[in-house]
């Protein structure tokens, strides 16, 4: 079957909260399993745009807690995929906090969530092709074939002498090792 193209600017979701008392610990900072929650959602959001089908989350590949969201603070999470494969999509979510007194926006977080389309039997499906556009998506297009490759060697699934992309990080074209 012949995958058809979309782009990341096809799949993007915009989800944006505010931190509510019951969203915070003790210091009052919004707690972590709350911003995986919403992560987790703006994710599935912009892997179902992309994929057209029913997506279940495959894994949490990264999540960075860059910097501490305050009570009240205006979280905006944008998620885009970044790689598509055969059923599966990398989908890459940043995620900005907005002060509610002085307006200022910031980046504070990003994660990298996988996740898979199914049909109705909850069987893996063929996804669109991802064509990338611009210098950031390309970048990330380009870092999504590494970390796939990273995650089949660490779970027994691929040889590291078959990662090729890996292998550009540290050998040249002659398979010498680069310094």
């Amino acid at each position: 079957m012949v995958r058809k193209k979309a782009t990341a600017a096809e799949s993007a979701a915009v989800l944006t909260e505010i931190v509510l008392p019951n969203d915070t610990n003790t210091l009052g900072n919004l707690m972590g399993g709350r911003l995986l929650h919403w992560m987790d959602i703006a994710a599935a959001i912009a892997a179902q745009r992309h994929s057209k089908r029913v997506c279940v989350t495959a894994s949490v590949n990264n999540v960075s807690f860059n910097q501490p969201i305050k009570l009240a603070d205006i979280v905006t999470l944008e998620a885009k995929v970044s790689r598509s494969f055969n059923s599966s999509m990398e989908v890459y979510i940043d995620v900005w906090l907005e002060n509610h007194t002085s307006s200022e926006k910031i980046k504070c977080n990003e994660a990298i969530y996988t996740f898979v389309a199914v049909d109705q039997i909850g069987n893996p499906i063929n996804v669109p092709e991802l064509q990338p556009e611009t210098e950031l998506e390309i970048q990330r297009y380009g870092g999504a074939l590494r970390r796939r490759q990273l995650s089949l060697i660490l779970a027994g699934k691929m040889r590291p002498e078959d990662a090729t992309e890996l292998k550009k990080l540290f050998f040249d074209e002659k398979g010498e090792e680069k310094k």
